[in-house]
């Protein structure tokens, strides 16, 4: 992955998160954030 492709990537990812925020009040990450913490749990389960 190069320097540039990061970069947009970034800006996109933050322009999503950001309009998650501004039109639909945080719910698409915050959906986001506990699926992440239960495939953490689940991987810890694993190890």
């Amino acid at each position: 992955m190069t320097d540039r492709i990061a970069v947009w990537l970034g800006l996109v990812i933050l322009a999503a998160g950001l309009a998650d925020l501004v039109l639909n009040d945080g719910s698409a990450l915050f959906f986001l954030a506990r699926k992440f913490l239960d495939l953490v749990e689940w991987l810890a389960f694993w190890r």
